[in-house]
């Protein structure tokens, strides 16, 4: 005991501001990167990664097992250049997100998809209130060109009528994903990867259908904002950066896309308002918001 109180105190009178900001920069970058992880599969590979180091670090300062130790030594290095195979999809994510901050959408663009808000809205009101699948997304920064060549390329002016027709059921393009880019249809019946998260596992949305996976899959690749309107419940839901906000009202999803499509004059925003909203978006984890 005296000996640790004695490591303590000399440890303390060499701890600097420097040191005090170099503890807090590690202790960020754990905190970011287990907010990233929740409520993924890497998760558990993590609290297994953990789990091994504490048996081994417990093994082999209790007992001396030289072979153990050296076989731990050559396998341990290992695991370092295997980490990016292994999150390669989480490290996608993150790296993707830092890119996303809404100072880089073109105001032009979010003007032009402003725009049209209304009319989508109205055609997606009536999806719901008829109880038709839709899956409808609006491109942001991330070009969607790959998910667009995968369906029938309209290049149309948006309507709630064409909307309608393209989701009537049994129609030959109801089945996929309407693309909007700007303020044009840009094809239907687009195939879109399905959520690999597991988030909706945890939810009492478990059951949900492939138009949700679908639409989770697509706002954890890219920053896409992706509508669905569930075909068994008539309930209109939202994705966007890996998360689900379900039940939405007409007026809930007109604030919510107006937020993600600022106008040219409310996307001028100070540098303060920046700065917050991009630390905002880093240290968000996937389940911020509930779903």
């Amino acid at each position: 005991m005296h000996n640790i109180i004695a490591n303590l105190l000399f440890l303390a009178q060499r701890f600097t501001w420097a040191s005090a900001l170099d503890v807090l920069l590690v202790t960020l970058v754990f905190f970011i990167t287990l907010r990233w992880l929740q409520n993924t599969q890497a998760m558990a590979l993590v609290r297994g990664v953990v789990a091994l180091v504490i048996v081994v670090a417990l093994l082999t300062s209790v007992v001396a097992l030289p072979a153990f130790s050296w076989l731990m030594r050559a396998v341990l290095p290992a695991l370092v250049f295997a980490i990016p195979v292994i999150f390669a999809p989480e490290i996608r994510q993150a790296l993707m997100r830092l890119g996303q901050a809404e100072m880089w959408l073109s105001a032009d663009t979010a003007a032009a998809t402003a725009s049209i808000i209304p009319k989508v809205v109205d055609a997606v009101e009536r999806l719901a209130a008829r109880k038709h699948g839709a899956l409808i997304v609006f491109q942001r920064i991330a070009p969607l060109q790959d998910y667009i060549s995968t369906g029938v390329l309209l290049d149309a002016l948006v309507s709630p009528e064409l909307i309608l027709q393209i989701f009537y059921p049994n129609t030959p393009l109801h089945d996929g994903a309407l693309i909007i880019v700007r303020d044009r249809l840009a094809a239907a019946a687009c195939v879109l990867p399905l959520s690999s998260s597991g988030v909706l596992a945890h939810s009492p949305e478990r059951q949900m259908g492939l138009r949700h996976r679908a639409a989770l899959g697509l706002s954890e690749a890219t920053d896409a904002v992706v509508v669905v309107v569930s075909e068994e419940r008539g309930t209109i839901s939202l994705a966007h950066a890996g998360t689900l906000h379900s039940s939405l009202s007409a007026a809930e999803l007109t604030r919510m896309l107006e937020a993600y499509f600022p106008t040219y004059a409310s996307a001028h925003r100070s540098l303060w308002s920046i700065v917050l909203g991009f630390w905002r978006r880093l240290l968000a984890g996937p389940d911020d918001e509930g779903l």
